[in-house]
């Protein structure tokens, strides 16, 4: 179907977390703050993250779950810090 399958099955966390930041930055400008809408998107793509990263590994071979342990744990520890900023962006001043 698509030429390289590998190469977008490892660029799709990146690409979802980069998602979080322009919905975050979107909803907050377009909904504005705590909005329902701009939270539930950020709550499930952290998850799909992670779910994301679980078939990466699950479906690597040999030393290359090794290599992609190393990518989840590194992506996700990135990524827990942008979602939790996005979390507080899309906030803003209503606590």
């Amino acid at each position: 179907m698509f030429p390289y399958p590998q190469q977008y099955r490892l660029a799709a966390p990146p690409l979802i977390t980069v998602l979080m930041v322009v919905w975050a930055l979107l909803s907050r400008a377009l909904l504005g703050d705590a909005s329902p809408i701009g939270f539930y998107p950020l709550f499930m793509l952290f998850p799909l993250n992670i779910l994301l990263h679980g078939q990466l590994l699950w479906q690597a071979k040999g030393m290359e779950r090794l290599d992609q342990a190393l990518y989840a744990f590194i992506h996700l520890s990135l990524a827990f810090v942008v979602w939790t900023f996005a979390i507080m962006h899309v906030n803003g001043h209503s606590l």
